[in-house]
């Protein structure tokens, strides 16, 4: 696991300035904390996303891009969440204790998670962009092939963005306790880790969608079809969700390797401060793979009603009553957008 997403601290150093007591309330605040957060996000992200995957995978021969897309962002959103016991574990026990070959592999695939998540934001943005903006010209595009091809590039691209995390990272020991890091001689390697996460993860993903919706924007205005709007309702939630939720966390990686670099100040109570705000923004960011499920029960009136038809076979009295109040206000939604799409034509 590399230093990027470690948040356990060796506070063992006898020579160091902190008082002691604000050091042990800080590993005392990361094991409770983070342990239990893990352990939620875990949960909740797994059936969140599992649920997502079950429904798309029942409807796979009425899938399109979007579809597609969406199926991805959950299952890299699962490959996230299944890491998260084992650093879990990590954190509670202050040291990595499965082994070698687990540490390369869990770090890989932890990053692997993220940024195919982002990336496949990043293609639902550009073909929301295609499909709005120059419809007449890559309609006949959109074939399930290409999705395919498209999908596989995507992964391949995340696999190797995180190839050093399965190359370099492994397991070390340190005061006769086993890390999950860089060894002392691929440091290096962190500095390419800071650079993708920030660049590939936060500023290029976010200039392509600010130039994309700003062109889909003025074309909406312009329209009228209620499901465009929907589905673009739909991505800019996922996205927006994204960005508040990670930049906080990116930021604070930026600043702990300026710490590091000596280019801003190094006191006790900076540096106290930084590991706090580096343990908090992370469980903010890590969060961000139990919403998508949300945002689609929300926003994805297709995927609602695909998804209490699947409760509905597993379950059939809750089923049954969640399908007659979702119908109730399916309903009024209906009409109050009958009432709209009216007024507009006036």
């Amino acid at each position: 696991m590399s230093e990027e997403y470690t948040t356990y601290y060796d506070y063992q150093d006898d020579n160091t300035s902190f008082a002691p007591t604000n050091l042990s309330d800080v590993k005392d605040f990361n094991k409770v904390f983070l342990t239990t957060l893990y352990s939620l996000v875990f949960i909740m992200g797994f059936i969140g996303n599992g649920l997502v995957v079950s429904v798309l995978v029942k409807h796979r021969n009425q899938s399109n891009l979007t579809d597609i897309c969406l199926f991805n962002l959950a299952l890299s959103d699962l490959l996230f969440v299944f890491t998260l016991p084992f650093y879990s574990h990590y954190v509670r026990v202050g040291q990595w204790t499965f082994g070698d070959f687990m540490c390369r592999l869990i770090s890989g695939s932890h990053h692997i998670g993220f940024f195919s998540s982002i990336f496949f934001m990043v293609v639902m943005t550009l073909d929301r962009y295609m499909i709005i903006v120059h419809a007449h010209r890559v309609a006949r595009y959109r074939t399930k092939r290409a999705s395919i091809i498209l999908t596989v590039l995507v992964w391949m691209l995340s696999l190797f963005v995180s190839l050093p995390d399965f190359i370099f990272i492994q397991q070390t020991q340190d005061s006769q306790k086993f890390e999950c890091d860089y060894p002392e001689e691929s440091k290096v390697w962190e500095h390419y880790s800071l650079f993708t996460i920030n660049v590939l993860g936060l500023v290029i993903p976010l200039l392509v969608m600010v130039g994309c919706y700003s062109r889909i924007i003025p074309t909406l205005v312009s329209m009228r079809t209620a499901k465009k709007h929907r589905i673009v309702k739909l991505i800019i939630c996922i996205v927006v969700a994204f960005f508040l939720l990670w930049a906080p966390y990116n930021i604070s990686l930026f600043l702990e390797f300026l710490q590091k670099r000596e280019r801003i100040p190094n006191g006790p109570t900076w540096d106290n401060n930084m590991r706090l705000s580096k343990t908090v923004t992370e469980a903010l960011a890590y969060t961000h793979c139990c919403l998508n499920p949300i945002i689609y029960a929300f926003v994805g009136e297709k995927f609602m009603r695909r998804a209490l038809q699947l409760l509905k076979t597993f379950f059939p009295f809750y089923g049954r009553y969640l399908s007659d109040s979702s119908f109730r206000r399916s309903s009024f939604m209906s009409r109050g957008s009958e009432v709209t799409s009216a007024s507009l034509k006036l």
